[in-house]
């Protein structure tokens, strides 16, 4: 707790920050008692200091006359117009906390008690269009680092005080601030279950929003039933169906639960075109997702175990091609859809102006040499690029794609169809298993919900979205009471 002594206040602080080189006292007499302001460098913005601190506490002037420390304290704190963002700190904790995110504190010699003022002034990366989730119409904003920039971006989209804002701080080290979103309308038992898993981290160090994902979702090895978006549009979307939205300060990447595996597969695009269009574009994508994880195993299977099964004028290229190579049907597949892997973990990660150098190489040397000189067959090459290039289109789950495209691989190269469709029937029971927080992760497909359906795969007109209000938890199978976990 702090004391009214300045000195041995300063003296604790200084050991609870470990004498860190970055904190910043600032001395003055103010109205004949002596103040220090503290702060950390590089936390704060030098004019906001200078305008909103400074400046007032001189004005006041050096003469006290009969001014005491507790009158001072509470003129600074109460009467002083300093900055809106104002709070009272009792401890040296509280005031290394304080100064850690961009507020300054004003002790008072005599006075056994701080005043934190916000003037927030670190530097932050400005909003600019999202880099994963981009769109022909809408907004071009993109969440960023700043949690208070991506609280403000919400509450543009949500001039009602329906939407609700709960902040906290998790991370025993790291003291991160997150902020947990849901509009009135949502399910209070839900938002209190996160609420409660959040307070109880065992995380010291929380960097990104993926940290806390885990513990927030029903444990699956593929999939998971939280969500994340950059987008803040999208965002505002998901809370207004009644789900618990999460903002973590250092994360562009917002979270938000339950989702549903259907959403993988719908864009913000689809809700600015015609029903019509969205309905055909929604149908390439689902036609994408199964062409990415199918068909270099549905080719695999067919040529090793069911030649039967491929017309004869295709059969005789196919075996004319094959009979070049060394390796079996498997064999290279398996190559080269390690070789994509690691060509497309390359360009995620070289910086973007060499990036393109992994392109022209892989389209020269896998494209062209691999070919002629008779490693691969040219129809296996067809097959994983048009699977490779299709998982593109459903990137939410690229990694998802990559995985399972690898093991139907194997499935359908070691026992054919019958492989294929074991592989598959398991995965559909995988799938359909999963759910978060009482809401099945395959809905409304299954189980089905009639009502939902008319935003699955086709898409009703605002006319008809309109007359009814959405609701996650209005949907066939829901249980409140199911446990997350």
């Amino acid at each position: 707790m702090l004391v009214e002594d300045l000195t041995g206040n300063i003296v604790n602080i200084r050991a609870v920050m470990k004498n860190s080189s970055d904190l910043i006292l600032k001395y003055a007499k103010v109205c004949g008692i002596e103040v220090c302001v503290l702060s950390c460098d590089g936390q704060t913005d030098a004019n906001k200091l200078a305008n909103l601190v400074y400046r007032p506490l001189s004005e006041l002037g050096t003469d006290g006359g009969d001014m005491t420390p507790g009158r001072l304290a509470a003129m600074i704190s109460g009467e002083l117009l300093i900055a809106c963002d104002g709070k009272s700190v009792c401890s040296a904790e509280d005031v290394v906390n304080a100064i850690m995110n961009g507020f300054c504190v004003i002790l008072v010699n005599g006075f056994d008690a701080g005043y934190a003022v916000g003037v927030q002034g670190f530097q932050t990366r400005s909003v600019t269009q999202p880099e994963n989730h981009r769109n022909i119409r809408g907004a071009r904003e993109g969440f960023v680092e700043a949690l208070h920039t991506n609280m403000s971006l919400v509450r543009r989209r949500v001039r009602s005080p329906e939407l609700t804002f709960t902040a906290m701080t998790v991370g025993k080290t790291s003291k991160t601030e997150i902020c947990v979103c849901r509009m009135e309308s949502a399910d209070k038992a839900l938002t209190d279950k996160v609420i409660r898993q959040l307070e109880t981290l065992p995380l010291s160090l929380i960097l990104e929003s993926g940290y806390i994902q885990p513990f927030l979702e029903k444990k699956h090895p593929l999939f998971s039933a939280v969500g994340a978006t950059e987008r803040p549009d999208v965002f505002v979307s998901k809370l207004y169906e009644g789900r618990v939205g999460i903002l973590v300060d250092g994360s562009p990447f917002a979270l938000y639960l339950p989702k549903l595996f259907a959403e993988n597969f719908m864009m913000l695009d689809d809700y600015t075109e015609k029903p019509l269009l969205a309905l055909f574009v929604r149908l390439i994508r689902w036609a994408a997702f199964l062409i990415a994880i199918f068909l270099p195993g549905f080719y695999a299977a067919l040529a090793n175990f069911h030649p039967e099964l491929i017309p004869d004028a295709l059969l005789r290229n196919l075996a004319a091609a094959e009979s070049l190579t060394p390796y079996s049907i498997l064999t290279e597949c398996v190559i080269l859809d390690i070789f994509y892997e690691i060509m497309r973990e390359a360009g995620l990660r070289l910086p973007s102006n060499v990036g393109h150098a992994v392109s022209i190489v892989g389209g020269i040397v896998i494209g062209d040499i691999v070919v002629s000189a008779g490693l691969v067959g040219a129809p296996m090459l067809l097959a994983v690029a048009i699977a490779s290039i299709s998982g593109y289109i459903v990137s939410d789950i690229g990694e998802q794609v990559s995985f399972l495209r690898f093991g139907f691989i194997l499935a359908g190269g070691l026992f054919g169809l019958f492989g294929l469709t074991v592989a598959a029937f398991m995965l559909c029971v995988s799938v359909c298993s999963l759910d978060s927080y009482g809401v099945p992760f395959t809905s409304p497909l299954s189980p089905f919900s009639r009502k939902s359906m008319r935003d699955l795969l086709t898409r009703s007109g605002w006319i008809a979205l309109s007359r009814s209000e959405p609701d996650i938890y209005d949907m066939n199978g829901v249980d409140r009471q199911r446990d997350e976990r």
